[in-house]
């Protein structure tokens, strides 16, 4: 998750009354009509060895650049598949009409796959639009992020294992943050693990978070998963991150969101 907005297609909200899936909008930068209410912003993720954006991970707007909590309300049962669904189609195909697909990077979107509802209904539509817009599936990365405590790890592995098959890879976001830690990870392997901020933050001046970072890096290391650190603001914390062993990195310090943007790092 990047460090402001609301990760994409999170299965933690629904439109507000005052919106509609079918209401015509206008995109704010483009001019283009829209049946959708929201639009995307886009914050890159930097391989710091190489001054290269390896992905770019997409958050929900408004047309006008609004945040997603004006566009998206707390969680309810009716429609969530819905809006889950048309989130990811908007996140695809907004990256790819900026041509994310030219810059070599990969796509992150969101998804909570919650004991209560599988997620699978959502994956045909979301290959289409992948198959439509020219993103090769292995370029496409769902992020896992698990706001409860995990009460039913096979239907997850179930869920996960299908993404899979398809050649999607599968990150745990905001590790380290509520439960999203080592209990998901031993549910099953990912490939990329992403550090939330909560550790990451002023990591300069905290011993036990580096300690803690440290420890995660060695278990990427030993188990061959990539790690991402999320929420990267200044200098003094990129540098002991990359002390400590981290190479990919998400952060204010490279770009902000940027509205129906790919922003260009480094600039």
């Amino acid at each position: 998750m990047a460090t402001s907005g609301l990760p994409l297609a999170s299965s933690q909200g629904n439109l507000c009354p005052h919106t509609s899936l079918v209401d015509p909008a206008v995109s704010a930068r483009s001019g283009r009509t829209s049946s959708r209410p929201f639009s995307m912003a886009f914050q890159p993720i930097v391989d710091i060895e190489t001054n290269r954006t390896i992905a770019y991970e997409a958050l929900v707007r408004g047309h006008h650049n609004e945040p997603a909590s004006s566009i998206l309300c707390p969680s309810r049962s009716n429609g969530r598949v819905s809006i889950d669904r048309a989130c990811r189609l908007a996140a695809i195909e907004v990256a790819s009409a900026l041509g994310v697909i030219e810059t070599g990077a990969d796509l992150c979107i969101n998804v909570n796959p919650r004991p209560a509802f599988s997620d699978i209904p959502n994956l045909p539509a979301t290959i289409a639009a992948a198959h439509r817009s020219g993103l090769p599936l292995h370029r496409l990365i769902l992020e896992v992020t698990e706001e409860e405590r995990l009460r039913d790890p096979r239907q997850l592995q179930a869920t996960l294992r299908v993404y899979r098959e398809r050649g999607l890879r599968i990150a745990i976001d905001d590790f380290g943050a509520g439960f999203a830690g080592l209990s998901l990870l031993a549910a099953f392997h990912p490939d990329i693990i992403k550090i939330d901020i909560a550790l990451t933050r002023e990591i300069d001046k905290r011993p036990t978070s580096r300690v803690l970072v440290k420890s995660i890096a060695q278990i990427c290391s030993d188990l061959d998963i990539q790690l991402i650190a999320e929420g990267v603001e200044e200098l003094p914390g990129l540098r002991a991150l990359q002390d400590l062993g981290v190479r990919y990195m998400q952060g204010h310090h490279f770009a902000a969101p940027a509205f129906e943007a790919l922003p260009i790092w480094p600039n």
